[in-house]
């Protein structure tokens, strides 16, 4: 019965270990891509706002596209990060490449006259709505 009771006291020790090992900063480059492209969006009667955190991007690695209601964010990094000394050995040298994806199903936008602007890490976009035309109840005369 002792050993039975040693053995399952080692086995949630284990357990414990490996839930601290998981909650280090060990696994912190592994973050989820929904983590990095935390998005707002408002709707009113006239547009869209889209607000979307893409920190450590640059402008010219973000492409967007609206096809068929659907707005598309696609953010491409490649960085190293290189922390020589003044003597130019390398301490720490970190790499980082890979691609994050968003879509957004956004119907009816007047596609012209969709804007974007992208300043301190955050991707921020207007998307107007196609006015619709009034259903104004006018009389049609019969000839």
């Amino acid at each position: 019965m002792a050993n039975d009771l040693t053995r399952r006291n080692n086995f949630l020790d284990n357990m414990m270990n490996m839930r601290n090992l998981m909650n280090d900063d060990f696994f912190s480059d592994f973050t989820p891509v929904e983590d990095h492209m935390k998005t707002d969006i408002e709707e009113n009667d006239k547009q869209y706002q889209v607000k979307i955190d893409m920190p450590g991007f640059d402008k010219k690695d973000i492409h967007i596209s609206y096809t068929n209601n659907i707005l598309t964010i696609t953010g491409h990094r490649d960085t190293i990060d290189d922390e020589s000394d003044k003597n130019g050995h390398i301490l720490h040298s970190e790499r980082r490449y890979g691609q994050m994806s968003r879509q957004y199903r956004l119907p009816d936008v007047e596609r012209k006259n969709i804007t974007a602007h992208y300043e301190n890490g955050v991707l921020s976009l207007v998307l107007p709505k196609k006015q619709a035309e009034s259903d104004d109840d006018t009389r049609i005369e019969i000839d």
